[in-house]
């Protein structure tokens, strides 16, 4: 299984990001997705989560500012980041939804 993370970077607070992740190796269709976020210093965390059926879940600091979507032609999951705030910033993980398969991270960084 490979998930391959993209589309981090430096941005201004308040400003958007879109994060993707493309995945092999796997019946993407069938697969819950999730993201996750480990800043410096602190633990993973849990982000969102988008089922194979497009149910989504987000933890109440993203709520409002964070879309998770998937295009399961394109096996690719995305975290559309609005809003952002200094404390987004993270490495940004993307996992199969059971969290036994996990990208390499792509990097957020959020200046005030």
């Amino acid at each position: 299984v490979q998930l391959q993370a993209c589309g981090g970077g430096l941005v201004q607070a308040g400003g958007s990001l879109r994060l993707a992740c493309a995945a092999s190796g796997i019946i993407f269709r069938l697969n819950g997705m999730a993201w996750y976020r480990q800043a410096p210093g602190n633990q993973r965390e849990w982000v969102a989560t988008i089922s194979s059926v497009g149910t989504t879940m987000y933890r109440d600091s993203v709520k409002g500012r964070f879309t998770i979507s998937r295009d399961n032609v394109k096996r690719t999951v995305y975290l559309q980041m609005v809003s952002l705030k200094p404390e987004d910033t993270a490495v940004y993980y993307c996992a199969t939804a059971g969290g036994d398969s996990w990208g390499q991270g792509t990097l957020v960084t959020v200046s005030s």
